[in-house]
């Protein structure tokens, strides 16, 4: 089968180059799998006699089959984090001591970390008072009080 005087297989093939140089510029987007189901069509539609309907069919089919093998691919092979606390800021804060910036009542108050005011639930402490973070939830810290005479250690 031809298009234009080209045999559809070199235009699966020229679509898998397309989409591998896409994968180079545009990185992590799965297309090199979508590459590899567009290479796999343009080879079978070299060797076999297929109408193109069912040439899309079996292109749909090598997609589905190829990011299914990518993404096992990638859980089997996680790349571990130089800082896996990157995007879990209050994992980061955790072990802090902040400042209590609005006095902590009933259970809950703000606290300054940084150059910035968080939510905070802990126990009642008036402001200027030291506490530690000893986790959170959401835009929210549980903090403790910090004894007297106990290192602390601040970061902003």
């Amino acid at each position: 089968m031809e298009i234009g005087g080209i045999g559809v297989h070199w235009l699966w093939l020229l679509g898998a180059s397309v989409l591998a140089i896409l994968e180079l510029v545009v990185p992590g987007v799965f297309l090199i799998w979508v590459a590899a189901a567009a290479a796999l069509t343009g080879v079978v539609a070299a060797l076999l006699p297929l109408g193109l309907p069912f040439q899309f069919i079996l292109f749909a089919l090598f997609a589905v089959g190829s990011v299914l093998a990518g993404r096992h691919q990638y859980e089997r092979n996680i790349v571990p984090s130089t800082d896996p606390l990157l995007n879990d800021r209050i994992a980061r804060l955790i072990g802090q001591t902040v400042v209590v910036e609005t006095a902590i009542e009933g259970g809950s108050g703000r606290v300054r970390v940084g150059d910035g005011v968080w939510n905070a639930r802990g126990p009642d402490l008036p402001a200027g008072a030291r506490v530690r973070v000893t986790g959170g939830q959401g835009t929210c810290l549980t903090v403790e009080p910090v004894a007297a005479g106990t290192p602390q250690i601040e970061r902003s």
